[in-house]
């Protein structure tokens, strides 16, 4: 049998069965307008027999002035819930006259006064004192008929425990809904951060869009009247890098949005996704080749991150060494442990596009591969970055892929 935490993927929540709720959860007036009933007819027409059975007691034997105590005490426990402690003492003070006689009938409605002074009241104070005054109601009652002590001690334990349960049926109440309270409070707080997550993440991404714009708008220029061929196509390659971060930054806006359901967003990317981004950096003039060694699946926040750091390693080599830079990219699984490396290599040679950029003194100490290491870190990697002995710069990320996928 399916429990409820097992439910099939698109099952509608109004399909998962709802929690039972009894009769004085769904109507609380009608049933305790029921409950007032039955026990005033209970007390009214049964009495104690020989051998503890009930018997009937007719209506006409029963004195107006203990019929009164009877209704006063069954009328009050319509209002058990809003008004408790007032019951109990109601019901108590319409026991105490019937005290040592065959009406004194009425121990049933105090039971129910004192377990819903504990259900329905804050006041801890009530309830102690609502036992000891039944108890001692008991006692003299017991005293008066003879009552054995054993019997006396089993309804002591009796109106003790109705409070008790009483009182811990509103405890766990309580905790329910604190618990229920605490689990929005983080279900808010997770959501926001992962609102906050997409949006860095779509953050990166237009930066990324508008400053390979820049670059190959400033390439144009500088190619236009030699080459004016590659001037169009490196336009070209600047109209589509303008549509598609037109695109990330309505989804980025759409994220910052109060109140907006993230299920329209589409998936991160991962490696499936590189091929594309290498013939949308090959389309800007870089010359870069791909070797994928990796056959085992990864976890989505491996893919993602592997993806996020080629991106930001191709944009800062295009950035800081220009179009017709030979760029290599390296992937494949670690032999010394289960992860994988990260390799993008470059020889710096097109250093034509520095000077009209004015990228050339950034150097390698930009925010990009702070953010490339701080994605590292992260999985529990590391990212090492310099220049190579031969000319160009290397980057080097080690990522862990063990643990399952989010």
């Amino acid at each position: 049998m399916m429990n409820r935490t097992a439910q099939p993927a698109g099952t509608p929540v109004s399909s998962v069965p709802s929690k039972f709720h009894g009769p004085f959860v769904r109507w609380p007036r009608a049933a305790d307008a029921t409950l007032a009933l039955v026990l005033f007819l209970a007390v009214t027409f049964l009495e104690e027999g020989p051998g503890d059975s009930l018997v009937f007691r007719p209506l006409p034997d029963l004195p107006p002035p203990v019929l009164l105590l009877f209704s006063a005490a069954g009328a009050a426990l319509y209002w058990r819930r809003r008004r408790p402690t007032a019951v109990m003492g109601v019901a108590l003070a319409s026991w105490a006259p019937t005290l040592g006689s065959s009406y004194a009938t009425l121990g049933g409605i105090v039971l129910v006064t004192l377990y819903s002074v504990g259900r329905h009241t804050d006041d801890k104070r009530w309830g102690p004192l609502g036992i000891v005054a039944a108890t001692a109601s008991i006692t003299i009652d017991g005293l008066l008929q003879s009552i054995p002590w054993g019997e006396l001690s089993l309804c002591y334990v009796i109106m003790g425990g109705a409070w008790y349960f009483g009182r811990r049926l509103r405890l766990r109440a309580e905790r329910a809904v604190q618990r229920r309270q605490e689990q929005a409070a983080e279900a808010q707080r997770v959501v926001a951060e992962e609102r906050t997550h997409i949006a860095r993440e779509l953050h990166d991404v237009v930066a990324h869009r508008v400053s390979m714009m820049t670059v190959q708008a400033g390439a144009a220029r500088m190619v236009a009247a030699e080459d004016p061929q590659g001037a169009l196509e490196a336009m070209t390659a600047v109209e589509e890098a303008g549509r598609q971060a037109l695109d990330e930054l309505r989804h980025l806006l759409g994220v910052l949005r109060p109140k907006t359901e993230r299920d329209g967003l589409g998936p991160q990317p991962g490696l499936p996704d590189l091929p594309r981004l290498i013939a949308q950096v090959r389309e800007a003039g870089l010359d870069v080749s791909l070797t994928d060694d990796l056959h085992a699946p990864l976890p989505a926040r491996v893919e993602l991150s592997v993806y996020r750091i080629v991106q930001e390693a191709l944009t800062n080599v295009l950035k800081h060494s220009g179009p017709h830079t030979h760029t290599e990219v390296r992937l494949r699984h670690d032999r010394t442990g289960p992860g994988i490396t990260v390799e993008v290599l470059d020889d710096g040679g097109g250093a034509v596009l520095q000077s009209v950029s004015g990228a050339g003194q950034v150097g390698t100490g930009g925010h990009g591969i702070v953010g490339m290491r701080e994605r590292a870190l992260l999985l529990g990697g590391t990212l090492d970055a310099g220049p190579r002995p031969g000319g160009g710069f290397r980057l080097t990320a080690h990522l862990p892929v063990q643990g399952e996928s989010t």
